[in-house]
């Protein structure tokens, strides 16, 4: 039985859920890097990177090659840069929002504080 194409976008997000995956992507949206250049950028160990490394690959979301003894990353095509973009442009937008609002529960706050100050006579 085939499964239903919700499903698999539900997996994919599952295996992007993690802010180590999430990381290593938006570096590799630079270009492709080494493990050892990922570990100066990402704050874990080494075994934890490989792990995180590991399930990307698995998902086909990054590719790997060795050259010599360094493994090198990369992005398993330039969709996965887009849409780590369109996540960061909608967020962008989403704060941009809530500080908009912030501003606005400011000002109404300070005006009823000025409002309450005020003593008739």
């Amino acid at each position: 039985m085939a499964v239903p194409l919700y499903q698999r976008k539900a997996e994919f997000f599952r295996t992007l859920g993690h802010p180590v995956r999430i990381r290593v992507l938006e570096l590799l949206g630079g270009g492709p890097m080494t493990v050892r250049d990922l570990l100066a950028d990402v704050d874990i160990e080494a075994s934890s990177l490989s792990q995180q490394l590991s399930v990307l690959r698995r998902a086909g979301i990054v590719t790997s090659r060795r050259d010599g003894s360094a493994v090198i990353y990369a992005l398993a095509g330039p969709d996965v840069a887009d849409l780590m973009g369109a996540a960061r442009r909608f967020l962008t937008e989403m704060l941009a929002g809530q500080a908009e609002l912030l501003e606005t529960l400011r000002a109404d706050q300070a005006h009823a504080d000025d409002q309450s100050i005020r003593v008739p006579r």
